[in-house]
C-alpha cells in the first residue's frame, strides 16, 4: 500500500468523523493500485514462511497419522483376539475407514503444530532461521545455468581424464605383465 507524498495529496473534501471521540482524524490516504501485493507480501515478511512451514508440517503430521491409524485399524480387524473385544472394528467396511483415519489424523496434526507453535523456543528458532534465510542473496537463473554447465563441463573432462589414464595404465601392466 504506497502512501501519497505532501505534495501529491490533495485536501480531503470531507473529514470523518473519529468514531471515538467524533473529532476528525487525519488518516494517511492509499494510493489505488500502487503495489497493494507487495504491500501485504512483505507486511509479514520472513514471519509468512514460518506459517508456511507449521501449515505443511500439520498436513504432513496429518497425512502419516491417518496412514498409521488406517494400518493399525486394518491390522486390529484382521486380529481375532482385538475383534472378539472390540467388535466394532469390524462394523464398518474397510472402505469407510479411511474418511475416519483421516478426520483423526487431522486432529492429531492441528493438535501437533498448535502445541509445538505454543513453545516459545521453538517458535523463536524458526523465527531465526527464516530472518537468516531472507538474508541470503540466492542466484539468479542466468548464475544458475553458466554454474551447472561449469559443473557438467568440468565433470566430462575429469571422466575423459580418468578413462585416458585407465587405458594407459591398463596398457602398461599388459606390457610387465604380458597377460
Amino acid at each position: 500500500m504506497a502512501i501519497r507524498s505532501d505534495q501529491d495529496q490533495e485536501p480531503p473534501a470531507t473529514a470523518a468523523p473519529d468514531e471515538i471521540g467524533g473529532a476528525t482524524s487525519d488518516a494517511l490516504v492509499p494510493v489505488e493500485g500502487a503495489g497493494d501485493e507487495d504491500e501485504h507480501a512483505t507486511q509479514l515478511g520472513s514471519q509468512r514462511y514460518v506459517h508456511a512451514a507449521f501449515f505443511v508440517a500439520g498436513i504432513l503430521i496429518a497425512y502419516l497419522s491417518s496412514k498409521v491409524l488406517g494400518a493399525a485399524w486394518s491390522h486390529l480387524a484382521d486380529w481375532p483376539p482385538a475383534v472378539r473385544a472390540v467388535p466394532q472394528l469390524v462394523s464398518i467396511p474397510e472402505d469407510e475407514r479411511d474418511g475416519f483415519t483421516l478426520a483423526a489424523g487431522a486432529v492429531i496434526g492441528v493438535a501437533a503444530v498448535v502445541q509445538v507453535y505454543r513453545k516459545e523456543a521453538i517458535r523463536h528458532w524458526a523465527d531465526d532461521v527464516a530472518g537468516e534465510l531472507a538474508k541470503v542473496s540466492w542466484p539468479n537463473r542466468e548464475m544458475v545455468v553458466n554454474g551447472t554447465l561449469v559443473v557438467m563441463l568440468a565433470s566430462a573432462i575429469a571422466t575423459v581424464y580418468v578413462a585416458i589414464l585407465d587405458r594407459f595404465w591398463s596398457f602398461l601392466t599388459t606390457l610387465v605383465y604380458g597377460t
